[in-house]
């Protein structure tokens, strides 16, 4: 499934989607799920909750694919994702000593942009 460019292009440019500091029953968050993210577009958008879901899962469903072509993604105002190949190097086992070797592989790493830092530091 592709995302509908025009949908979000025309519905949520300049739009901040708001999440409720706390869960429904009262207690502390401390994860926000993919069924948090769809509420929020309900709630803000008026979207229904199946086009909501759907909406949320090919934003995921699109950066996944990107992540997976080997592709870096950025979103503005929120950070980067980006890949980097790591080559294969001598490790060791911390319980037995023993030496192996660690293979060759891709890590993806996520660098916040300054804002999301600066709103971070401010809680």
């Amino acid at each position: 499934m592709s995302l509908d460019r025009n949908l979000t292009n025309s519905v949520l440019r300049d739009r901040e989607i708001r999440l409720p500091s706390t869960p429904a029953d009262g207690g502390q968050r401390t994860t926000i799920t993919r069924a948090d993210l769809a509420d929020a577009v309900v709630r803000q958008f008026g979207f229904s909750h199946a086009e909501s879901r759907k909406f949320v899962e090919d934003i995921l469903a699109e950066i996944a694919a990107a992540l997976a072509r080997g592709e870096n993604i950025k979103l503005s105002g929120f950070g980067s994702f980006n890949q980097r190949t790591k080559s294969a190097r001598p490790g060791r086992n911390p319980r037995s000593g023993a030496e192996a070797t660690i293979s060759p592989r891709r890590v993806l790493s996520f660098k916040p942009s300054h804002n999301l830092r600066r709103q971070v530091s401010e809680l």
